[in-house]
């Protein structure tokens, strides 16, 4: 499995924000939107290996958390709109205090802080940080089920760090610039693809 954590620090939670306005009203959702597509979608195929978590903080019924889950998802396709809108079909449930709910098929919805999903994936994975200070992904091993997490177009604060770092995460960089986040996870897909091929071949 691959895991991915995307923290959206001003991204809206109440579902009231406009489908063409991701940018602004929405809380700058068309990063997070941009990411889902990087975690699933290839060309006429969908990753069945890989889940998203898309910690929301935006907004005064903050935090919560959208979960893309590739094996079950439906109705993912590549355009932004139609992802936007299972994200604010997801945010206008009404979400439980405790545990998720389905708002469609491999889509689900809960009030998980970005700490309560640290702590939920610890037991599933390896934390990966993605950071500009880290060592070349070209030169890393990748662990078993891989759990990358980084921000959006913010940095994590100092206190998703403090969490974060608790994990004795692996610090990785995807090249000598900084690059947006969706781009930064089909690299590390990407990577992940040819070494996976390769151990394929090998194995002939």
């Amino acid at each position: 499995m691959r895991y991915f954590v995307i923290t959206g620090h001003k991204a809206a939670t109440d579902g009231s924000f406009k489908l063409d306005d991701l940018a602004g009203g929405a809380g700058r959702m068309d990063i997070l939107v941009r990411c889902v597509n990087s975690a699933f979608v290839m060309s006429h195929n969908l990753r069945k290996d890989a889940e998203i978590y898309l910690v929301l903080e935006g907004g005064e019924d903050a935090p919560k958390t959208v979960r893309f889950q590739g094996s079950t998802v439906k109705y993912l396709n590549p355009d932004e709109r139609s992802t936007a809108s299972l994200i604010r079909n997801a945010l206008l449930k009404k979400v439980p205090k405790e545990g998720e709910i389905s708002s469609s098929p491999g889509v689900f919805i809960s009030r998980m802080s970005f700490d309560d999903v640290i702590d939920k994936l610890a037991k599933l994975g390896n934390f990966v940080y993605l950071k500009e200070d880290g060592e070349d992904c070209r030169e890393f091993q990748f662990p078993e089920n891989p759990i990358f997490v980084l921000g959006d177009n913010q940095d994590l604060t100092e206190a998703e760090e403090k969490k974060l770092l608790e994990q004795g995460p692996s610090t990785i960089n995807v090249g000598p610039y900084s690059l947006h986040a969706d781009h930064c996870m089909i690299l590390v897909q990407n990577e992940l693809d040819r070494r996976q091929a390769a151990g394929e071949s090998n194995a002939l």
